[in-house]
């Protein structure tokens, strides 16, 4: 089934490029672009609470994502928000019970009647794990107990052991808890399997006991639903994964019937401090090539360069176990199953970035586009590994608290995605919510809510159209990211302590903020590479940059040194490399330094200085005449084009020429709202969280210039008096004088939902044919100042002045909706001589609705499942403004002069 999806994807490519071939390449990727393919519609993390789930509300739901333009689910069962109760209706399935697959089932048969597509989770909530997963399968980690002996004593009793525990090794050294040398630890022998204590030799000095035990984190499944409670499975053992994917895995695939799940899925591993399994000391000394076990204090305590070296070995074989025993029986036996494999692949437990080559689908996440990022990890390893779609999940924690998220907050925070490669979103998400949980019903805890139990989601096609034209075009050509920034996995290896082995927690101190931001203020884009990497297949990027890289093996140096060779270039950060990786490698350390000091590097003592070291390398990307940190993009690479998507991330405007490197000479601006293409203009004049997307090739079209017009003094209709609003659900009316909230209004104060406003204005009978050019202005909006840079998620630092969407009707003709700056709309076509009606529908956020009410009492609950959650940030909600605030003004302008 795969080999035949790699020869139909095959088929597809030779197709396009025919066509391409027999017609202009350009304009038939403009009519994509116009009506881009289902499969890059944007999808939902679909949480199933309980899961309590009836097949009626599957069907609605389905039916509202896709009238709103989203094209998959990712199925996930999760903890409860009900106890069963006969009288509603209530009735919590238990996890893998015949009713929760009848659902499972019943869910992809409609999903694939409607067109859209599904995955779902290989278990319930993260990491994989469950009711199944006995203690001997239970993820691993090494215990240390420590055991005072006063001067004098000979005996040391055994620390009791726990059901999936096994003691390793023991030593004694002199000092205590508090102060000991490790590398002076002198081992021992381990008494008989029935003995309780240890006798040792009587001493004068006060010693230490170290006993080093095979144990278990005892790590429980994550936000489990009902029936899947249990330990988090053991990533580093075969025989745990087996089990899981015979258990849980073979059961769920059995519910897709003919019809598998487009993936399936592995969220964060987050499998906390996991850094051992029963057999690791054979699998160490069968792959490094010596006993583990004289060094385990090292391991444990050391600090000089022995420790290092050892902790690097230790945090390798972890690697090579988690890819071996978790990630590639995972594949495979998606792969058997007629799916792939999509996966978050960072974090604990000691994955590396060539992990991902392990994986179908890479999935990052989070925004930080500016400094280290997992997403950035994942779309690296889809551009490294040839990989066309990385995903992304996408607005978790989201202007927290749930509800409070809007659509501006949804672009910003995917116009950062995008910068950083992403191609596919997956929405953090959609709450199932049947009508007994009344409005505006269910939320997941760490999450936003894009569904339509928020006020605001009669625009949700529209964002969603944006994110899927964007989707769509950045999926053409290849990525053509410049620079290149190595990973420095054996550093971060030789960084681990027992409990911290993930190599992407480490990068911080290497790819700092600082570093990134002198690539990419320079004008450059970029990816990360590690040593796996640049053996598997090469250096492609036309310079590399070496991070405050200490240890590296000799064979990644000599690779380096064979591309420099061809013409590449090698920026060095703060250091040379000096050490070999790990303590069988150490007889390479001299020619390791040898040859780093004798190589035609560049040497930055600073990240700061990078960037001037990068433009004597290669010319930037895209220039701007003046630095505008704020701005980013990205570039991808046709054979007949090249596609810049340019965003400001800021809540300011920002207007700066550009300079982009395309060889190409006809430059277009391709408008992902509509769809349509205009003549480029390299002048940005960019609102707040806008973003442009440009087109560079060497054909010739007959496109429209972009409106440039300015503003006709004495001529613009102030329309902030005198309207007429109506708010349907509450069956109330007002006529407000002057625009304010409607918080301001006690009958309206806690009300979340649409209001309509309505007013007439006179325009003279000459004005529409004057050839000037109409929009019915908002204002700007109001900066806000930057949040805690500690707090989880981000949202747009701006306050609109709709608050949050308005939809324009003019003279009964639908004119388009307000939601984003420019916070304008051309309305030039609806307009006549005379008197004209305008209309504008409104809708605010469900959090008002919510903070006039209580929170929900979850005792019971509770004391029946177990506390799985807390709200976030659900406590002492106040209202928030609402509706139009003013002042609205229809703006006449005239083309403006040269």
């Amino acid at each position: 089934m795969i080999r035949g999806r790699c020869r139909y994807l095959l088929l597809l490519i030779s197709l396009t490029l025919a066509a391409w071939g027999q017609t202009d390449p350009v304009a038939s990727l403009r009519q994509s672009f116009l009506h881009p393919p289902e499969d890059a519609r944007i999808w939902m993390r679909w949480w199933w609470f309980g899961p309590a789930v009836e097949d009626d509300e599957l069907v609605r739901e389905l039916r509202t994502m896709k009238e709103g333009g989203i094209g998959g689910v990712e199925i996930q069962p999760v903890y409860a928000l009900a106890l069963d109760d006969p009288a509603k209706g209530i009735r919590n399935r238990p996890y893998l019970s015949d009713d929760f697959l009848h659902s499972v089932s019943f869910a992809n048969q409609i999903a694939r009647q409607m067109g859209m597509q599904v995955s779902i989770t290989l278990g319930s909530g993260w990491p994989y794990g469950g009711p199944h997963i006995p203690i001997t399968q239970a993820a691993g980690k090494m215990r240390l107990a420590l055991v005072g002996l006063p001067a004098g004593a000979g005996r040391v009793a055994l620390p009791a052991l726990e059901n999936g525990e096994a003691l390793l090794a023991a030593f004694v050294v002199t000092g205590t808890a508090a102060s000991y040398e490790p590398e002076a630890a002198k081992r021992v022998a381990l008494p008989d399997a029935e003995a309780r204590a240890l006798i040792l030799p009587a001493s004068d000095s006060e010693r230490l006991a170290l006993f080093f035990i095979s144990s278990r984190t005892g790590q429980q499944v994550k936000r489990a639903a009902v029936g899947a409670e249990g330990f988090v499975l053991d990533h580093f053992d075969r025989a745990a994964i087996e089990h899981h994917l015979q258990y849980a895995g073979d059961r769920l695939l059995r519910a897709f019937g003919d019809q598998p799940p487009a993936s399936v899925f592995s969220d964060s591993l987050e499998v906390y401090d996991s850094d051992w399994t029963p057999d690791f000391l054979s699998e160490f000394e069968k792959r490094r090539g010596y006993d583990l076990t004289p060094y385990l204090p090292e391991l444990f305590s050391g600090t000089d360069e022995l420790a290092k070296s050892v902790r690097h070995d230790w945090g390798e074989t972890l690697g090579e176990l988690v890819d071996e025993n978790y990630l590639q029986p995972l594949t495979a036996w998606a792969h058997a199953h007629h799916t792939l494999f999509r996966s978050q692949t960072y974090g604990e437990p000691a994955v590396t970035l060539s992990s991902n080559s392990l994986v179908d689908l890479p999935e990052g996440e989070g925004p930080q586009w500016r400094s280290f990022s997992y997403t950035r990890w994942a779309t690296s390893a889809s551009h490294l590994y040839g990989r066309p779609v990385t995903s992304a999940e996408a607005w978790t924690w989201l202007h927290s608290p749930a509800f409070r998220a809007v659509p501006l907050d949804m672009k910003a925070e995917a116009d950062r995605f995008f910068l950083e490669g992403v191609n596919q979103f997956v929405g953090h998400g959609w709450s199932y919510s049947p009508a007994y949980a009344g409005e505006p019903g269910y939320a997941f805890y760490a999450a936003a809510v894009f569904n339509q139990h928020n006020p605001w989601w009669p625009v949700m096609p529209e964002i969603a159209g944006y994110l899927q034209r964007l989707s769509f075009l950045l999926r053409q050509g290849e990525p053509a990211n410049q620079v290149a920034v190595y990973v420095p996995t054996d550093d971060a290896q030789a960084d681990f302590t027992p409990g911290h082995v993930g190599v992407t927690e480490q990068m911080a101190r290497y790819i700092a903020p600082e570093l990134t931001a002198s690539i990419l203020d320079a004008g450059y884009n970029f990816d990360y590479i590690d040593a796996k990497a640049i053996d598997k297949v090469g250096i492609h990027a036309t310079v590399l940059v070496l991070p405050h890289v200490d240890r590296i093996s000799l064979a990644t140096l000599q690779q380096i040194g064979a591309y420099v060779r061809k013409g590449g270039k090698v920026v060095v950060v703060g250091r040379l490399p000096q050490h070999a990786p790990g303590l069988q490698d150490a007889r390479d350390a001299a020619e390791i330094e040898r040859v780093a000091q004798s190589s035609k590097w560049m040497f930055a003592a600073r990240d700061s200085e990078v960037s001037s070291l990068l433009k004597r390398a290669v010319a930037p990307d895209m220039q701007l005449d003046s630095p505008a940190p704020e701005v980013g993009f990205i570039r991808r690479k046709l054979p007949f084009a090249d596609i810049y998507f340019v965003a400001n991330t800021s809540n300011h405007a920002v207007s700066v020429k550009a300079h982009f490197a395309s060889r190409w000479t006809n430059a277009e601006e391709w408008d992902a709202f509509s769809g349509k293409a205009y003549r480029a203009d390299m002048e940005l004049g960019l609102a707040p969280y806008e973003s442009r997307l440009f087109v560079f090739h060497d054909g010739s079209d007959s496109l429209p210039e972009p409106w440039r017009g300015q503003a006709v003094d004495g001529s613009e209709v102030d329309l902030s008096q005198a309207w007429q609003v109506a708010f349907p659900e509450l069956h109330h009316h007002v006529a407000m004088t002057s625009l304010q909230s409607w918080t301001e209004a006690e009958a309206t104060r806690y009300y979340s939902g649409h209001a309509v406003y309505s007013k007439d204005f006179d325009l003279p009978d000459t004005a529409p044919g004057s050839g000037r050019h109409y929009f019915l202005d908002f204002g700007e909006g109001t900066p806000l100042p930057p949040d805690d840079p500690n707090k989880p998620g981000m949202h747009a630092l701006l306050e609109g002045p709709v608050r949050e969407v308005a939809m324009v009707s003019v003279n009964g003709q639908r004119a388009g909706s307000v939601w984003r700056p420019p916070y304008r709309l051309a309305v030039t076509a609806f307009l006549h001589g005379g008197k004209n009606h305008l209309e504008i529908e409104v809708a605010n956020t469900a959090i008002n609705t919510l903070a006039g009410r209580s929170l929900p009492d979850y005792r019971l609950l509770n004391l029946r499942y177990g506390q799985k959650f807390s709200p976030q940030d659900m406590e002492h909600l106040e209202p928030l403004p609402s509706g139009i605030l003013g002042p609205v003004r229809l703006v006449p302008e005239a083309a403006a002069i040269p």
